[in-house]
């Protein structure tokens, strides 16, 4: 068993295929999206990092209703296609070389335990072994041993964001949930834990 904060951006991400791709007609112009059926009782938006666009509804939801609700949500589904569309440009700006990677890989080897010894001891928690490396899905994890895991990407992040992950990894020693509980303890020790989670989500797919 493993708790983690996940990759998830301001925009969401997609499942798995349910159904070939419907096509619906946005702002003149043809918005192709996978329908996704679950045994869920609303429907909701997804826009994927890569601009694509996930629509989840019910299982008996009729097609039709499904685009209609993509309709209305027409302005923020463009919206987030955008941003998704900037933070991809922004990223390839951002790419490393392989030295400038190799550098940052040993920069987050050597800062990720001080942080981690740091806010263990300020929250009264133990952890196992340390373990950096790319992840494609999570920021970090914590596994039912307490043992870390750390994207070294966020060391190309605000410090702040960092010690965000840290936190909220080691909040999973004492609650392996995501719960109420859960964020309380992160909130005893970041205050504005809800800040930075968001400067994450908005920000983490850049890098």
């Amino acid at each position: 068993m493993s708790a983690g904060l996940s990759q998830r951006t301001a925009a969401g991400t997609a499942g798995a295929d349910a159904a070939a791709p419907p096509m619906n007609r946005i702002d003149g112009k043809a918005l192709s999206y996978r329908l996704v059926r679950s045994n869920r009782k609303s429907i909701a938006v997804q826009v994927c990092r890569d601009g694509s666009v996930v629509v989840r509804v019910p299982l008996g939801c009729p097609e039709e209703k499904a685009a209609e609700f993509v309709e209305q949500k027409r302005d923020w589904i463009l919206r987030n296609i955008g941003k998704m569309q900037a933070a991809e440009q922004k990223r390839c700006q951002q790419e490393l070389t392989p030295v400038q990677k190799n550098e940052k890989l040993l920069e987050a080897r050597r800062v990720f335990p001080q942080r981690v010894e740091f806010y263990a001891k300020k929250m009264g928690v133990t952890y196992g072994r340390i373990t950096i490396r790319e992840q494609k899905s999570r920021w970090g994890s914590c596994s039912g041993k307490g043992n870390l895991n750390f994207n070294w990407k966020l060391i190309r992040m605000p410090g702040r964001i960092l010690d965000y992950v840290v936190v909220h990894e080691l909040a999973h020693r004492k609650e392996m949930n995501h719960s109420p509980a859960f964020y309380r303890i992160v909130a005893s020790v970041l205050p504005d834990y809800r800040e930075r989670e968001r400067w994450l989500k908005e920000h983490g797919g850049e890098y």
